[in-house]
């Protein structure tokens, strides 16, 4: 982690805290509204400092954060947990709308991936393929 100043951009640090992929990504989500510090809508050159708060939605999930430590660099995943800590709401919400998601998706037993090639072969024959 490097600290090269006392405020770093929120979309270098979301994206140096691996909240997003790419920093165009973490750009484009505070663009979007998707990124609040301190309870408001900001661009993405907003500076953000050790303390700030921040609210973050990726898809379906919300994370509501505190900032721990700067960095503008993007390193291994377990220096990236220590730039932040999450609100123990914020982590049982995000567990529970994980879970909901998971027992709501539709099972289909039919499907085993993807088909064999003698399968294939007979599904080419069944639907009266001529090749």
């Amino acid at each position: 982690m490097s600290e090269p100043a006392d405020r770093v951009r929120v979309d270098k640090w979301l994206w140096a805290a691996r909240f997003f992929k790419t920093r165009s990504l973490a750009s484009d989500a505070v663009e979007g509204g998707k990124v609040h510090v301190g309870g408001e809508r900001v661009k993405p050159a907003k500076a953000v400092k050790v303390g700030d708060a921040l609210t973050i939605r990726v898809g379906a999930f919300q994370w509501q954060v505190k900032v721990l430590a700067l960095s503008d660099r993007r390193g291994p995943a377990t220096e990236a947990q220590k730039l932040y800590v999450e609100s123990p709401e914020s982590l049982v919400a995000r567990q529970r709308l994980g879970d909901e998601l998971r027992a709501n998706r539709p099972a289909n037993p039919l499907h085993k991936g993807r088909p064999t090639k003698k399968a294939r072969r007979e599904m080419d024959r069944f639907q009266g393929d001529p090749d």
